[in-house]
């Protein structure tokens, strides 16, 4: 007689689902300057906030990082308290959240970040991390064909032994073209004819005159400057010009930010608070919180118990004499 197993079937896989992923360009982004991974990362840390850290470090690159997949995920706490130590742990140093633009022209969108650092760091660190130049994604450049190295080629064979020919003469130098320094010095005769200078006096200012130039002046800035309010007779010309020169050098002024280089657009980056997700510029959200989060909530003020009036003894007494007294 055949025997009927009635066990019951193997249950499914006891394997927890995967976490989930944000969409491309979302989610978690690991900063670099870390210190390798060690037990005590977030031992200074509550017990909340140690327990939610070590499970965002474990967390692959581009999670999910909303409140509400963080707290499905973590069974001991619901979504007020992840926020909470979302909060915490942006004021401690470990994370950011961002706005970053990506895109060229018309097809430019906002995708929202998390910063993570298993290393806590300052706010002046973080700002500098998420400056606009930091944040740049890579773009792969494809070398193309012909300008690629060419392969080594092999040595070629010595050549016959062939009779001497004459050496020919190497041609002469030719002269470099002056200098916009130089040639500015050379005019001054021609447009004051107290200031000219022969060929040995405009070599010897030249490198005077180069300082100028290279703080953003042009030719006529420089000769306005050195011919402005000449003594009605110069006896040196040369001494003259090279007092103005050092003299009346204009500042330095701050050069404008080199441009990125073609192939790595510059992307837009814009700091959140933590805790509402209000966009603002680093340094107005210290510790990743704006102003309002960041203001503690001042419990309502109760007034204070006003102490009885003090009684009057002498009269009390003489009040419950007067009641003794009644039949």
């Amino acid at each position: 007689m055949a025997v009927q197993n009635f066990s019951p079937a193997l249950s499914a896989s006891a394997v927890s689902p995967p976490y989930p992923m944000a969409h491309p360009g979302y989610g978690k982004r690991a900063v670099t300057d870390q210190r390798p991974p060690h037990a005590d990362d977030f031992a200074l840390l509550p017990f909340r906030e140690r327990y939610v850290a070590g499970f965002i470090e474990r967390l692959p690159e581009g999670a999910a990082m909303s409140v509400k997949c963080l707290a499905k995920q973590l069974p001991l706490y619901g979504q007020q308290a992840v926020s909470s130590a979302l909060t915490a742990l942006s004021v401690a140093g470990h994370l950011r959240r961002v706005r970053c633009a990506v895109g060229d022209g018309d097809e430019v969108r906002w995708v929202f970040r998390t910063y993570w650092s298993r290393t806590a760091h300052d706010n002046e660190w973080w700002a500098n991390r998420l400056a606009p130049a930091s944040v740049r994604e890579p773009v792969p450049v494809s070398v193309p064909e012909s300008v690629r190295e060419p392969a080594p080629t092999p040595a070629p064979e010595p050549d016959p032994v062939r009779e001497p020919q004459p050496e020919r003469p190497a041609p002469a130098a030719t002269p470099s073209a002056p200098s916009p320094a130089y040639l500015a010095l050379a005019g001054l005769g021609r447009v004051d004819a107290r200031l000219a200078l022969s060929a040995a006096d405009c070599t010897a200012l030249e490198a005077l005159a180069e300082r100028w130039f290279a703080r953003g002046v042009d030719a006529d800035y420089l000769t306005g400057a050195l011919t402005a309010g000449l003594p009605a007779r110069v006896d040196s010309p040369v001494g003259l010009v090279r007092h103005r020169l050092a003299g009346k050098i204009p500042p330095a002024l701050p050069t404008a930010p080199t441009p990125p280089p073609a192939g790595s657009p510059v992307r837009r980056v814009m700091m959140e608070c933590t805790e509402c997700g209000t966009p603002g510029r680093p340094e107005a959200l210290p510790d990743g919180l704006c102003q309002p989060c960041r203001r503690p909530a001042t419990p309502a003020t109760v007034p204070a118990a006003t102490p009885p009036a003090e009684r009057d003894v002498t009269q009390l007494v003489a009040g419950l004499r007067d009641l003794l007294k009644a039949p």
